[in-house]
């Protein structure tokens, strides 16, 4: 019986083996659509390298980047097809100054890292990531909500019971209410009682404190 359980084990370790050196393999990949992505790689929030092309009214038009290695990456090229992802801020409902304020301050052929957690249709939800130097990266969808030009909202693609949907929704509330507390962008032409009491009354922004509530009790 022990043999039994050693070999099944055994099994499935290199079943596990198997697949990560696929995934690693198709990391070498081009992708040129959303549908072209492993499911494997939006499970394990796989984080990927683009270009930006364009920002637009639905999301980021990015030119994925592929790790480069010599032989493999000559040989793809011969067959690769051409395509742009479409990259959406997750968890943010980025405001018409919020978009003004990406296209100013995002320039074609940029390079920025974005990290799978939702796939829906064409469009890709992420956090995308843009290096400020040699040590440090800024988190758009935070910054966008920081700077009070958009609105924090459900993040798609990720189970909305699951550790990493809380952790990440907190740290995008927190942006928010920065933004909040300082009358900065869509926040400015009211109160801050007003602010707070207008996003209490919306019944999307409820129902979420009550998800993360009973989050909570089930993490104690």
């Amino acid at each position: 019986m022990a043999e039994r359980r050693s070999g099944a084990a055994e099994g499935l370790a290199r079943l596990s083996e198997w697949a990560d050196s696929h995934l690693s393999l198709l990391r070498t990949t081009k992708f040129t659509s959303a549908l072209d992505i492993p499911v494997e790689f939006v499970t394990k929030n796989v984080k990927l390298r683009g270009k930006l092309h364009r920002v637009t009214e639905k999301g980021l038009e990015v030119e994925h980047i592929p790790i480069s290695i010599p032989v493999i990456t000559s040989i793809q090229r011969k067959w690769q097809s051409e395509g742009l992802l479409l990259v959406r801020l997750a968890g943010v409902e980025v405001a018409p100054s919020g978009l003004a304020w990406l296209q100013r301050e995002l320039k074609p052929k940029q390079t920025i890292w974005f990290q799978l957690l939702g796939r829906e249709d064409t469009a890709l939800e992420c956090l995308v990531l843009l290096n400020k130097g040699r040590f440090l990266s800024v988190c758009l969808n935070e910054e966008i909500l920081r700077e009070g030009l958009g609105r924090a909202a459900r993040i798609e693609g990720l189970q909305h019971d699951s550790h990493l949907y809380w952790k990440l929704h907190k740290r995008l509330l927190g942006a928010e209410l920065k933004a909040l507390k300082k009358n900065k962008g869509i926040w400015k032409e009211e109160s801050y009682s007003e602010r707070i009491r207008d996003r209490i009354s919306n019944n999307k922004f409820v129902q979420t404190m009550k998800q993360f509530v009973s989050w909570l009790r089930r993490s104690a």
